[in-house]
């Protein structure tokens, strides 16, 4: 497996300009005669679809839902990080910089991460030239505020509806890109599969979910803007559609997975409340500005927090860290909000929960400024807990968020198969083992607007690939063995729903890879999920049949993969012995119980190859029930502007 990340040479801050100096063009005539499939229309997807039909290609994007506006994009909740410095109070390329690649505990390219933050002041004004209503100061400008892992104010933010919004933005641009005939939008279509040729990417076979028929479509290049894969651990702040599918059909075509054990859990939810739930809900990082987080020093913690007086009330993240307090970055705040419920301070149903108190701020400021600041997000906290957070503590509790992992991509967004582009939270690229609240945004609107624009037309114009027509062997194999996996699911005949296994899995995935992992949890995890998987194959239920609208196969086929794949995840985590960001290996801390990581040993990202890239995708029950070869390779990251530091926020 080549893994030439492509890193331009020269000064970092100028590798950005002088490769798009340097990349090969297309003039606009030219450009029309290419055809560019981008899968997904979150923020990356529809910024990419839009901005490349904007320039001319025939573009045609693909969403299983039945609008773009659904995209889980939408959840994102706080803001978008760029270093404008409107504050005055010291930000700049170089310190976005500096903190991204920091809070990921050095697990990024220097280079990506540069890029990011000088593309972050471009999305800023692209948004604001799309309406996008940020909030603004008295004097009418843009307003900031300061999100983890940062001592600066550089959080752009449409109170807590900031997704939403820049989703709108990029969902205008698509729609005019439909209208004028720019881009040809498949709603209700799922990817099934990815066609490859001598490690160069041919096209994609899909499912539509209401007719139930499959399609194949060839194209001169395919972008994934797929997503993450939190879902795999079942319960999550994703939305219940997200999945795996596309990247993990792609790996197992021969793409290289990066680093899937970097799973971020996130500290600010609303806690499990039930078996009955499906899903969790994510209270936005922005409120740890004015909130603070403490649990009950001594005592019974199930006592009404008005009782408990303020000498009796720990508030430990400002104790431990006192220069960032409740701002550390997520993977800190979520350990420790474990550590005080492990040591029996939890506070809510089954001492779950700690506090997130706003009294201070409330008194300080007035309910009227709250309400202006996060007033979405205290409604919809009361109408899930039914609890009034302008006068009772948020009761918050970690969970799984975002995926640092994903397709391994060089420095142009393409995956080691040839035209194979990946962007957005579908790449690995940009936030090492932990993503600072607010890069999320940055990061998808960036791959899709300014970035993959430039380097799609790069390999469009030095490769000039060609189109495989649609009645090609090579179509008619790859589909014929995603007929063969629906047609397995179907006949098993068992008695259990694909929902029972996913929740099994998912219970496995967060015991013994989430928050905390150790050599021996995980070999458990990998037992178990082999043995789970084989249950799946034989005692899955389906009802009704696939030529039809049927959202139990739909989900069947996600679970399979998310069960192959959750036993990759945990062979990642079980290779890197050390603990970085939201890794946290038991085995490898410090007497502080911070994360230790070895430099000498894990300074690079780790990339696993599928050995056999046939018999994983044949669609044979037995195939699909086998233990799937995997190959684990490496990309060595080099620092020559960071200093390699243990990272602390004291």
């Amino acid at each position: 497996m080549n893994l030439d990340g492509k890193i331009p040479k020269g000064a970092l801050a100028d590798k950005w300009s002088s490769h798009k100096f340097q990349m090969s063009l297309l003039a606009p005539a030219q450009k029309r005669h290419y055809k560019i499939l981008v899968v997904g229309t979150g923020l990356a997807g529809a910024s990419a679809a839009a901005t490349l039909a904007e320039l001319g290609y025939q573009v045609e994007a693909f969403c299983f839902q039945d609008s773009p506006r659904r995209a889980h994009s939408i959840a994102a909740q706080g803001g978008i990080n760029a270093c404008k410095n409107y504050q005055g109070d010291g930000d700049s390329v170089r310190r976005l910089f500096y903190d991204t690649i920091k809070g990921g505990d050095f697990r990024s390219r220097e280079a990506n991460v540069y890029r990011l933050a000088e593309e972050s002041q471009n999305i800023i004004d692209q948004a604001v030239a799309q309406g996008v209503p940020f909030a603004r100061d008295y004097g009418g400008f843009l307003d900031n505020r300061s999100f983890g892992g940062a001592q600066v104010s550089r959080t752009f933010y449409a109170k807590g509806q900031t997704g939403q919004q820049l989703l709108l933005g990029a969902y205008s641009a698509l729609q005019r890109q439909v209208a004028r005939g720019g881009v040809k939008l498949h709603t209700r279509t799922e990817l099934l599969d990815i066609v490859v040729d001598h490690d160069e990417v041919k096209g994609i076979i899909t499912r539509n979910l209401v007719s139930g028929k499959i399609n194949r479509f060839a194209g001169h290049a395919v972008v994934l803007a797929t997503g993450g894969y939190g879902n795999v651990f079942y319960l999550s702040t994703n939305a219940l559609g997200s999945n795996v599918t596309a990247t993990y059909r792609a790996y197992l075509r021969g793409a290289g997975f990066a680093n899937p054990c970097f799973t971020q859990i996130h500290p600010t939810c609303i806690p499990v409340k039930g078996n009955y739930q499906s899903k969790l809900t994510l209270m936005s990082e922005s409120l740890r500005n004015d909130g603070r987080v403490w649990v009950p020093k001594s005592g019974d913690p199930s006592r009404n927090p008005s009782q408990i007086a303020e000498e009796d009330r720990d508030y430990y993240l400002e104790r431990i860290y006192p220069s960032f307090g409740n701002l550390v970055p997520r993977d800190i705040a979520s350990r420790k909000a474990k550590e005080m419920c492990d040591a029996g301070k939890g506070v809510g149903p089954g001492g779950l929960g700690v506090y997130l108190d706003f009294s201070d701020a409330i008194s300080r400021l007035g309910e009227k400024t709250m309400g202006e600041r996060y007033g979405n997000l205290f409604d919809m906290y009361r109408q899930i807990t039914g609890e009034n957070p302008y006068k009772t503590p948020m009761r918050i509790y970690p969970a799984v968020h975002y995926t640092m992992g994903g397709l391994w991509v060089d420095y142009n967004l393409m995956s080691n198969i040839r035209g194979l582009h990946v962007i957005g939270e579908a790449n690995f690229s940009d936030h090492g083992s932990n993503r600072l609240g607010a890069s999320a945004l940055m990061q998808g609107l960036a791959d899709g607007y300014f970035i993959l624009p430039y380097t799609i037309s790069h390999y469009l114009a030095s490769h000039k690939p060609t189109l495989t027509p649609l009645d090609n062997n090579l179509f008619n194999r790859v589909e014929s063995q995603v007929t063969a996996k629906i047609r397995s699911l179907l006949s098993i005949g068992g008695s259990r729903s694909p929902h029972e296994f996913h929740r099994e899995l998912g219970k496995i995935m967060w015991n013994y890879c989430g928050m905390s992992r150790t050599t021996e949890g995980l070999r458990s995890a990998i037992a178990k999920i082999q043995q789970l998987k084989q249950d799946f194959w034989q005692d899955l239920y389906i009802p009704g049949s696939a030529g039809t609208f049927n959202q139990t196969l739909e989900s069947a086929g996600r679970v399979a993969d998310f069960l192959s794949f959750g036993e990759l995840m945990c062979q990642d985590a079980l290779a890197r012995e050390e603990s970085c960001g939201g890794h946290f290996r038991e085995e490898h801390q410090t007497s502080a119980g911070e994360a230790k990581r070895d430099d000498q040993k894990f300074a690079h990202v780790a990339v696993w190859q599928h050995v056999n890239q046939d018999r994983g995708s044949s669609g044979v029950k037995g195939d699909e029930m086998r233990p799937i070869k995997t190959k684990r390779h490496t990309e060595k990251l080099e620092f020559n502007e960071v200093q390699l530091t243990s990272r602390s926020y004291k």
